[in-house]
């Protein structure tokens, strides 16, 4: 159960979590802080950020954090400002205090989500699945993904090695199975 911590400053009060949900997907990474305010830019990672505005708490926190290193903040106002959003986040009242989060990811529980469409795939969900080709030769796992201005593109391995890059279009990938854990593309094992 998270415990409220009082703010010396007179903020509303922020939480001091025991964890992150398990579910917990990251979506974007704090950037400079904006203003005075506590305001924060936000490169998100996903599509749609506009549609973060509705979901009411963030979870920050690094990479290398366990989930229990993580820590939630509500969200009070976010924006669409070009390709980043310009967020204000509950108990982050100063530049001081925004500055502080610049590096941090952001992360919500899968359950906040909307469900994909037919054919959509969170980024998560890819990252690990084993990648075949059409000739059911393995090219790795899924590694993560990259965004370009054309489009995704995965970066396909075995964690050692060089890696492949693959573009996420309907030409390359041919079938994405979440239960079975596996992709089939049309890419050759010597390209």
């Amino acid at each position: 159960m998270p415990l409220l911590a009082a703010s010396a400053d007179g903020n509303r009060p922020t939480q001091l979590d025991e964890g992150a949900p398990a579910d917990l997907v990251v979506l974007g990474r704090i950037g400079a802080a904006y203003g005075v305010r506590g305001a924060v830019h936000v490169q998100p990672f996903a599509d749609d950020p506009a549609a973060w505005s509705t979901l009411p708490l963030w979870w920050l926190g690094r990479d290398s954090d366990e989930l229990h290193g993580w820590r939630s903040f509500g969200l009070r106002r976010c924006t669409l400002r070009g390709d980043r959003l310009l967020a204000c986040l509950d108990g982050v009242a100063d530049r001081t205090a925004a500055e502080a989060l610049r590096g941090l990811l952001v992360g919500v529980s899968r359950q906040a989500l909307p469900p994909t469409g037919n054919g959509e795939y969170y980024w998560v969900d890819l990252v690990g699945l084993e990648v075949t080709n059409t000739r059911a030769e393995s090219l790795g796992r899924v590694l993560g993904l990259l965004e370009t201005p054309a489009n995704a593109v995965l970066r396909v391995g075995d964690g050692v090695g060089e890696e492949r890059l693959l573009p996420f279009v309907g030409a390359v990938v041919l079938e994405v199975d979440l239960a079975g854990r596996c992709l089939r593309v049309d890419w050759e094992a010597d390209w």
